[in-house]
């Protein structure tokens, strides 16, 4: 499974920042997934559904963003 992505949120400006988690959010989120291994499964469903779509599509996540922004 890959580094699943953070989105962090400026609720003023409304600027948003995705990115890859870093070595230690991502090893945190094993250890918490160890626990409830469902929250890994949930998130690698919902990974491989976005590149399916995109896929589908046949464009780039950069190029989705930029239709819904």
């Amino acid at each position: 499974m890959s580094s699943p992505i953070i989105k962090i949120v400026n609720v003023q400006t409304k600027e948003e920042i995705e990115r890859p988690m870093t070595k230690e959010e991502f090893d945190a989120f094993k250890l918490a997934t160890y626990v409830n291994p469902q929250i890994a499964i949930d998130a690698e469903r919902k990974a491989q559904a976005r590149q399916a779509l995109l896929d589908k599509l046949g464009i780039t996540e950069e190029e989705a963003r930029l239709l819904l922004g």
